[in-house]
């Protein structure tokens, strides 16, 4: 099939279907994982191998983060296919798990923002993504002046991350890139990071969406599915699985709409609208389902890496430095019991309900 282009401008974004499963697929789990690590591995070379945009149709990144893109080898850079931003700019001295890492250009940048006291772990099931990631490990960390590399690429599948060698709480930021929701074993991704993420840790992800089921042929179209349009995950599923894996409150952080006008796909897909949306969604055994009101007021003191005046915890709650800002009870508890406690005062105490927090929809619908 010759190229189709579904989104014009740059596409600067991270890491997308690094060489793990890419579909809900009709068929059998293996045959999907057959089908990507042969388009990941053998048929894309490069970006520009790509046949369609969708996978890099993912925002510019904040300046940290281009910035870090500058110093990643271009070996690693060539291999990249991406659908968004999906690593937050605040994780010094953290450890940082990527699902479906590929080529590793997400890891080399995540690399620069833990610093060298803080680690980063890549798992993909594609060996030849892995070589290329694994080859300039050592010299990156003396480009960095790192008295040792803060790096490793571990062979495995995000379905099975124990397997992978990935111990129960010992992650604090999970990041990953159009890849966990289109997996055939989803429910065992989520359920799997939320078992590996340290109590108060965070899930933070981009992927590709669409706003109803896909009909089954497009979702065994091998075409699609490499190209991460096979594999969109309805967004009203994504959310009911994030509440069944421990996830209660998934956090919209960016989202943008994605064209589809190639007849040939559209004709596979109908009416439904996809979109890259990036998610964060923590780890907090106190958050409820629902937006609920208990009185909580929050501060941001406005000493955040590189958030400058206000922090956007996410698309609808931005927060200015040293302003009084009312907030559910899940914000609260976000704000007072992840690492963003460091930069944030929480006021009252949950003793009172006082009923629903009405919360603006970060969704077109």
């Amino acid at each position: 099939r010759g190229p189709v282009v579904l989104v014009e401008g740059p596409y600067l974004g991270m890491a997308c279907c690094g060489g793990v499963p890419c579909a809900p697929s009709p068929a059998p789990d293996t045959a999907v994982h057959a089908i990507v690590q042969d388009y990941y591995g053998k048929t894309i070379q490069r970006t520009a191998d790509l046949k369609t945009a969708c996978c890099l149709s993912g925002e510019r990144p904040p300046a940290a983060i281009v910035e870090c893109l500058a110093r990643v080898p271009r070996e690693v850079t060539e291999k990249y296919y991406g659908c968004g931003t999906a690593l937050p700019i605040d994780i010094e001295g953290l450890t940082v798990l990527d699902l479906g890492s590929g080529a590793g250009q997400d890891c080399y940048v995540a690399a620069q923002l833990v610093g060298p006291s803080g680690f980063v772990i890549g798992v993909d099931m594609t060996e030849e993504q892995l070589q290329v990631a694994r080859a300039h490990v050592r010299s990156f960390a003396k480009t960095l002046d790192y008295p040792q590399p803060n790096m490793e690429f571990l062979t495995g599948f995000i379905e099975d991350l124990q397997g992978a060698g990935i111990r129960a709480a010992s992650v604090d930021v999970v990041i990953s890139n159009c890849v966990i929701n289109l997996c055939p074993a989803k429910d065992k991704v989520l359920a799997g990071v939320h078992h590996v993420l340290k109590n108060g840790g965070e899930l933070y992800f981009s992927d590709v969406y669409c706003d109803r089921r896909l009909p089954a042929a497009a979702r065994a179209d091998p075409l699609l599915i490499g190209e991460c349009i096979g594999g969109a995950l309805y967004i009203n599923d994504f959310i009911q699985l994030c509440h069944k894996t421990g996830f209660a409150d998934p956090r919209v952080v960016s989202m943008r709409k994605i064209p589809m006008d190639v007849p040939a796909i559209r004709a596979l897909v109908g009416d439904t609208q996809f979109y890259s949306i990036t998610f964060r969604c923590f780890k907090l055994d106190t958050l409820e389902p629902t937006s609920e009101s208990y009185g909580h007021v929050a501060f941001y003191r406005g000493n955040a890496p590189h958030a400058g005046t206000s922090y956007a915890l996410d698309s609808t709650h931005v927060f200015p430095a040293h302003t009084p800002v009312l907030v559910s009870g899940n914000t609260a508890a976000i704000l007072g019991g992840t690492r963003l406690a460091a930069w944030f005062t929480v006021a009252g105490n949950g003793g009172v309900h006082l009923g629903p927090f009405k919360e603006p929809s970060a969704l077109p619908w």
